[in-house]
């Protein structure tokens, strides 16, 4: 009967790979205590960096997990030491580039403390943003990064029930939210009023405002639009187009013609995005419409182009680097247990005049 035989080249932990193979089963921490010949406990406390172990045993364990291709199972991790390395973070998109500057900024300070991102995209709908609660409260991760405040209810019965420590972005928190309700960023409504002010400053008195996918933060630019309009006795609601598709250039650029299609004139346009407000330019361009002389053009957010498009586009500068790199740091005193003295950090905002004003 044939037997089992091993070159002489073989080492434990070919002989484990090629049964693993065989079998097309996961590597477990098994496998690699078997294929270093130490014991499972003495593989976790190697790969965790244990000072009881020594160095040269530490060196031998990472190689042979390396050479099998061991991924630690965190989950099982977490639930066994009640102690998570991951953070989950939700933001709407990932095609809109103020949302990755965020994201590169949470990475950079979690990153360095040891934890860990797993991000989720809501596409900016509530029963979205519950359905990756439910698929990730789960998995215990040891904290929340939430963009905004505009949750579904269930969402919020999720969040309670699940007591992780969480800060929110990009908004500040709301009247009465609570004592352990966290949040770093600006105010959206003042953001609003500040360019419309500005555009009152430079003359314009038949300002509009577009509006895309109509998020909470965008309807909270545009209250800060009608206030000042209605505080100056300007306001005309028929100058507000808004519409609940996605922003992009060919959007802007619709919106553009339609304003100007229309009966009633217009001076001066806001835009809730740079995004929209670029291809508003670009086909005034197209059409021959002088910018600012026949209107102006406002964006918001400061988006990488803005400040070489023709001409220049005004706009508010919005800090996302600096919104993500404090969120993180805010999670990560509140992992630490430590106190956070102020709960709303506002980082403010800037208004980027340019040309097209």
């Amino acid at each position: 009967m044939p037997t089992e035989t091993r070159t002489k080249s073989e080492t434990p932990a070919d002989s484990a790979s090629s049964r693993r193979s065989r079998a097309s089963g996961r590597v477990t921490l098994s496998d690699v205590a078997q294929a270093a010949g130490v014991s499972p406990m003495t593989v976790s406390r190697a790969l965790r960096g244990e000072r009881r172990v020594a160095p040269a045993l530490v060196d031998k364990v990472r190689e042979v997990a390396a050479f099998l291709g061991y991924v630690p199972d965190l989950a099982a991790r977490a639930l066994a030491s009640q102690k998570s390395t991951q953070v989950l973070v939700l933001v709407p998109m990932l095609s809109n580039t103020l949302f990755v500057e965020v994201l590169e900024a949470v990475h950079k300070v979690l990153f360095a403390q040891g934890y860990h991102m797993l991000i989720g995209v809501t596409h900016y709908d509530p029963a979205e943003e519950e359905q990756l609660l439910r698929a990730y409260l789960p998995m215990r991760p040891a904290g929340l990064l939430l963009t905004g405040f505009d949750h579904s209810e269930e969402s919020r019965k999720l969040l309670a029930a699940n007591p992780v420590p969480r800060v929110h972005l990009m908004e500040l928190r709301a009247p009465g939210s609570g004592p352990d309700c966290y949040s770093v960023g600006f105010s959206q409504i003042a953001a609003g009023a500040e360019m419309t002010r500005h555009l009152l400053d430079k003359g314009y008195r038949r300002i509009a405002f577009c509006g895309a996918q109509l998020d909470a933060r965008v309807m909270q630019r545009l209250e800060g639009y009608r206030q000042v309009l209605k505080q100056a006795g300007l306001y005309d609601q028929s100058l507000e187009i808004l519409n609940p598709e996605r922003s992009s250039l060919a959007l802007g650029a619709r919106q553009f013609e339609t304003l100007l299609k229309a009966k009633t004139t217009v001076d001066a346009i806001f835009f809730c995005n740079d995004d929209i407000a670029q291809g508003a330019l670009l086909e005034a361009n197209r059409m021959g419409v002088k910018v600012p002389q026949q209107v102006a053009i406002a964006g918001f957010n400061d988006l990488p182009g803005s400040d070489q498009m023709v001409p220049p586009l005004t706009t508010i500068h919005t800090p996302r680097d600096e919104v993500g790199s404090k969120a993180a740091g805010m999670l990560l005193q509140l992992l630490a247990g430590d106190s956070v003295r102020q709960a709303s950090v506002d980082l403010g905002f800037r208004l980027v005049p340019r040309a097209s004003t």
